[in-house]
């Protein structure tokens, strides 16, 4: 499997007007984040509300961002449910309209044991070649996957290929690190310096929507422990836009923002 998730990969929001999903304001962000230098874009994951919108809006909104996207920029889409049969349609339909990669969050509401959500990924694996991204979240599906269990997926299943930890625990990341080849990405973006210290590949946040330079650059300088002195100074620049972003549940605090501090 050559695709690896590599640098700032943006988790866009849907956006709507009048109770529609607004296509042409999608067309516009696809293309300024192609100008600013996002690493990639992942559409319908949480900050796109993929697990509230209709299954038609879900599937639209994947293809139109990938056909705007025009192989300009990677596109992960999100495939993941609580529904593996479903979860397998989408990523299906995903690899059809040529997706890079399928975000596969652990299922919500139901929580699995571990060897269940061991049998759901698998599934999923075995069901599609599309290269996968697991997404561990427990703060927002009650189910928290375990650094063994990520090792399992990835011993039975060599297309999931990176892992986006959203726990918010560096003890996990360094865990999962110790016991795995797994691409690590960052789940939260107050922890992007850290991740990519302890060998991170990339983020898969929010931030980046509102600075979506800064944040590609970060992850540039900040990998391995690069160059520690502008890691420090775009930390404390995006830290108050990652505070702010999350005073509410997300997407709520990013669709009532405009823009950011001017460049540091």
């Amino acid at each position: 499997m050559s695709w690896r998730l590599r640098g700032s990969y943006v988790a866009l929001p849907t956006p709507f007007r009048a109770g529609a999903v607004d296509f042409a304001a999608l067309d516009a962000l696809v293309d300024w984040h192609v100008e600013q230098g996002s690493d990639g874009l992942v559409a319908v994951g949480t900050t796109g509300e993929g697990a509230t919108l209709t299954d038609y809006e879900r599937r639209s909104v994947i293809e139109r961002t990938i056909q705007r996207s025009a192989r300009r920029i990677p596109v992960v889409a999100g495939v993941g449910t609580n529904n593996t049969a479903q979860s397998i349609e989408l990523a299906r339909f995903a690899t059809s309209v040529g997706a890079d990669a399928g975000l596969v969050v652990t299922p919500y509401y139901n929580k699995p044991t571990q060897a269940g959500l061991v049998a759901h990924f698998c599934a999923i694996a075995e069901a599609t070649e599309l290269p996968l991204v697991l997404y561990n979240v427990p703060s927002r599906t009650g189910c928290d996957m375990k650094a063994a269990t990520v090792a399992e997926v990835r011993r039975r299943a060599p297309t999931a290929v990176a892992l986006k930890e959203a726990s918010g625990s560096l003890e996990r990341a360094q865990q999962v690190s110790a016991v795995c080849d797994i691409d690590l990405v960052a789940g939260e973006d107050s922890l992007i310096a850290d991740f990519m210290a302890l060998g991170g590949t990339g983020v898969i946040g929010v931030v980046a929507n509102l600075a979506p330079a800064q944040v590609a650059e970060l992850c540039r300088v900040a990998r391995h422990g690069g160059d520690f002195e502008r890691t420090e100074e775009l930390v404390a620049w995006l830290a108050p836009l990652c505070r702010d972003l999350f005073v509410e549940t997300n997407p709520t605090g990013l669709l009532g923002a405009s823009h950011g501090p001017g460049r540091p």
